[in-house]
């Protein structure tokens, strides 16, 4: 009876879905952290009439045939990138994105990380850094006697240091897109990936078209609504009742198909 294995596929796609809403709710309170979304896409079907085949000798057509589906399977797990609410923090190091855009870090082997978690830290040398020690790219050396540090919208750093009038600009703040953002890589850590799927990472600088803007002081909450993803669990988990309760009823209809033997 193939019942039981179509109400099975049905039981783990559902499974999936409810880990994908799990690891949301977890990280409602994650920086920057972006919800995904579980996918599915029918199986195979079983034809056992064709549709637009002949059906006498006079050529009349089979309006519909008869295709029997074989259950679901997980097609995708989707990151939603919608903008995060801001939080005004007061943390002259913390930085916000508003708009499209990643943060470029230097990761461990040489590779670059992109992330849109901006609550970075100054380091001993005085380097910007993430929360594991990964530098902000590219490298900006914040002097020591600095007063003050200032963050424009465009990405431009500024420093203000005792007995000098003028600020003095230490670099700029560049930022990448990609063609498909949906194709990167969670590696953790608020860290992404750049794959071939994401295409290559095209980088500008803050402000221009294309790219978000910065907000100094400011963090960026995940876009996780909590009412929407509870929402979703409780209908995850009426589909998979639904689904055991197919495969209980398919086993008391074998069973019964056994016992006329």
């Amino acid at each position: 009876m193939r019942a039981l294995g179509i109400a099975a596929t049905g039981m783990m796609a559902q499974q999936t879905n409810v880990e994908v809403i799990s690891n949301n709710i977890a990280n409602m309170n994650t920086t920057a952290f972006q919800r995904a979304r579980a996918e599915f896409t029918d199986l195979f079907y079983m034809n056992q009439r064709r549709q637009g085949v002949q059906s006498t000798d006079e050529g009349n057509i089979v309006p519909a045939g008869i295709q029997v589906g074989l259950g679901v399977k997980t097609a995708a797990v989707r990151r939603v990138s919608l903008q995060g609410n801001l939080a005004n923090t007061g943390n002259t190091y913390d930085l916000a994105l508003q708009g499209r855009g990643y943060f470029m870090v230097d990761l461990p082997g040489g590779e670059t990380g992109y992330t849109r978690d901006g609550a970075f830290q100054k380091s001993p040398d005085g380097q910007l850094v993430t929360a594991d020690g990964y530098v902000l790219q590219p490298g900006l050396a914040i002097p020591d006697n600095a007063v003050d540090v200032t963050v424009n919208q465009s990405g431009e750093v500024l420093a203000y240091v005792d007995g000098e009038a003028e600020p003095l600009n230490l670099g700029q703040i560049e930022l990448a897109v990609f063609p498909n953002e949906a194709g990167l890589s969670s590696a953790g850590d608020n860290m992404l990936k750049e794959t071939l799927a994401s295409g290559p990472a095209i980088v500008g600088v803050p402000g221009e078209v294309g790219f978000g803007s910065i907000r100094q002081k400011f963090l960026e909450s995940s876009n996780v609504n909590p009412v929407q993803e509870i929402t979703d669990l409780i209908s995850a988990q009426r589909a998979y009742e639904m689904n055991s309760k197919v495969i209980e009823t398919a086993d008391q209809m074998f069973s019964t198909v056994t016992r006329m033997r």
